[in-house]
């Protein structure tokens, strides 16, 4: 069965980024460069932090707007990414209404989740879960 990432409670995030180190390292990366997972200030300490993964949207706008198929829709919901068919036009980065199509810029492609939940793994105050993707979603 398919599976996702989901933010269980956003409220727990402290940022100490290491979803986003374990996601750049499970890419052969040192440092946050590479990370598929985004995690940033809410509006200083007090307002906390904004976790920003892929919702593998069921009909995702992102794939939608490739003009190579380069996104394609995947079973469950979100998209696989073939990075040779990638021109990187940068469409899907600014169709996704999550803004969690992040960007290689050395590549000039974008980096998109892979669902394998490795960064859940990371997160010592779990804020993240690898979750099955029901049939409803």
């Amino acid at each position: 069965m398919a599976k996702r990432l989901s933010v269980i409670d956003a409220e727990r995030c402290v940022g100490c980024q290491s979803c986003m180190f374990a996601c750049a390292r499970r890419g052969g990366n040192g440092g946050l460069e590479g990370a598929c997972i985004g995690v940033r200030s809410a509006g200083g300490i007090r307002k906390g932090f904004v976790v920003v993964v892929c919702r593998a949207c069921p009909d995702p706008p992102c794939a939608k707007v490739c003009p190579t198929d380069a996104l394609t829709p995947r079973e469950g919901g979100g998209v696989c990414l073939d990075r040779s068919l990638c021109i990187g036009c940068g469409n899907c980065r600014e169709a996704c209404p999550f803004g969690a199509i992040f960007w290689d810029d050395d590549a000039g492609k974008p980096l998109v989740c892979i669902y394998c939940g490795y960064c859940a793994h990371y997160c010592p105050y779990d804020v993240l879960a690898h979750e099955e993707v029901s049939h409803d979603a």
